[in-house]
């Protein structure tokens, strides 16, 4: 009797020793943002897949901070890439006490949320919004993980006057903070380099039809056009530059436009094959780890791979480096150590200027051959 006794007395204090093991675990919350819905959806989906494989990975290294075993968890949130619906986002985080924050997409919702986590002290690592006016507010707790867009404008212009020697371009733009951002780097360079600007157009975030104004451009006999948006706009663009028979005058875009998906949306149009876009890393394949990570997510979230996942992985892996410098979690005490950053990631060697940047950018061109997006440099 007593064995069975001693057996049941040893059971319980198992059992009891393995849920205080269990409450031992600190579970730390890493937020990301993204449009999840609407016609930019492809995009946050990427994005937010690279957050959580990145989650689910270091969920796998029994990792510890401050003496302490933590789990990770994601805590996903949807901005539509609406601004308004952006900062809702951002102040729900703050709310759920996130230790990080991995987002936003766009330099739209991105900018208005660095204050909303600046006022409550929380530290962010956008993977993709470019606008060079996101860390000129000063904020400590803002962070990017790649070129902005006076690399990516310059970039574009520079390789239109120096090796296309393109006479007249006309510029269009979405009127986003990123669109309107790129679009006016982008514009300046190609002055400075002796090309006409022959027509400024505006469109917005949400529209499709473009006739009036690319008739309108047309009429102009640009050897180019630019256009600051995102591909939802660039593929009927595309489309409908082909119906008016614009099929060699050249298109150029930022990071917005340069996505495998943007052969899609042109639905087969040539003009598809005029398309140079620029994005602010290395290519994948010239990423040290990039193929090995691809094959990673593409057996992990198959046909889902856009732009941005390998910043997003990065940035939640940059997050929890910070943390397991500073021995916490805690973004008072971890934010700081931000600055210190040397992490070698998927994407490029991680380190920050004290504005936030990321140290020695790579920008790279692209362009569409057979449907498919390939590196120029």
């Amino acid at each position: 009797m007593q064995v069975k006794l001693n057996a049941v007395v040893g059971a319980i204090a198992m059992t009891i020793a393995g849920l205080a093991s269990a409450q031992d675990v600190q579970v730390v919350k890493i937020g990301h943002v993204g449009p999840v819905s609407g016609p930019q959806a492809h995009y946050g989906k990427d994005n937010e897949n690279g957050a959580r494989m990145a989650v689910e990975e270091l969920n796998t290294q029994n990792i510890t901070i401050g003496g302490k075993k933590v789990k990770f968890e994601l805590v996903a949130e949807d901005d539509a890439a609406d601004p308004k619906q952006g900062t809702a986002a951002a102040q729900k985080l703050c709310d759920a006490k996130v230790a990080g924050v991995v987002g936003h997409l766009n330099s739209g919702t991105t900018i208005p949320a660095s204050k909303v986590y600046n006022d409550c002290g929380i530290p962010h690592v956008t993977p993709s919004a470019t606008n060079p006016k996101l860390t000129q507010a000063g904020y400590k707790t803002t962070f990017r993980l790649l070129a902005n867009d006076n690399a990516l404008g310059a970039g574009l212009a520079l390789h239109a006057a120096n090796n296309l020697k393109l006479k007249k371009v006309a510029v269009i733009d979405d009127r986003t903070a990123y669109g309107q951002g790129v679009a006016e780097v982008f514009k300046k360079t190609a002055q400075s380099k002796g090309i006409q600007i022959v027509d400024e157009q505006y469109t917005t975030d949400k529209a499709t039809d473009f006739m009036a104004i690319l008739t309108a451009i047309k009429s102009k006999q640009p050897d180019g056009v630019f256009f600051g948006g995102m591909d939802p706009q660039g593929g009927p663009m595309l489309r409908q530059m082909e119906q008016l028979g614009m099929t060699n005058v050249k298109f150029f875009g930022g990071d917005g436009i340069c996505t495998a998906k943007l052969a899609e949306l042109s639905a087969g149009a040539k003009t598809l094959g005029n398309v140079i876009c620029a994005e602010g890393g290395s290519s994948l394949d010239k990423m040290a780890k990039g193929k090995e990570w691809k094959a990673k997510y593409d057996a992990k979230y198959p046909g889902q791979f856009q732009v941005y996942s390998p910043y997003t992985y990065d940035a939640t892996f940059v997050l929890v480096d910070a943390m397991k410098r500073a021995g916490s979690w805690d973004p008072k005490v971890y934010g700081p150590k931000l600055f210190e950053t040397n992490y070698t990631g998927v994407t490029a060697k991680v380190a920050f200027e004290k504005d936030g940047e990321l140290k020695n950018p790579a920008m790279t061109l692209y362009v569409y051959k057979d449907g498919k997006k390939v590196p120029l440099n």
